[in-house]
């Protein structure tokens, strides 16, 4: 699978502090591997947009889309708790 980013996710990363920018694209190569991987904690986030949450850490997540054979990369923000 391929990695995407829009816009908005763009700027996210590259507003993140250097080591959770570095932990980010860790995490998204591992989602590039392997959605089931274990530290990524994937699910359907939002069923009617096809929108999937992924765990960068504790405090932060990725949300994305599947298309096709492409992880599409919408945010990457601090976890709404």
């Amino acid at each position: 699978m391929n990695i995407t980013f829009t816009v908005n996710a763009a700027k996210d990363l590259e507003e993140l502090p250097v080591a959770l920018r570095k932990t980010t694209l860790k995490q998204l190569e591992l989602l590039r591997r392997d959605i089931r991987h274990p530290s990524i904690h994937a699910k359907k986030y939002d069923e009617n947009n096809d929108v999937w949450q992924g765990r960068v850490n504790l405090g932060y997540r990725f949300y994305f889309r599947i298309v096709g054979s492409v992880y599409r990369i919408l945010r990457v923000i601090p976890h709404p708790k």
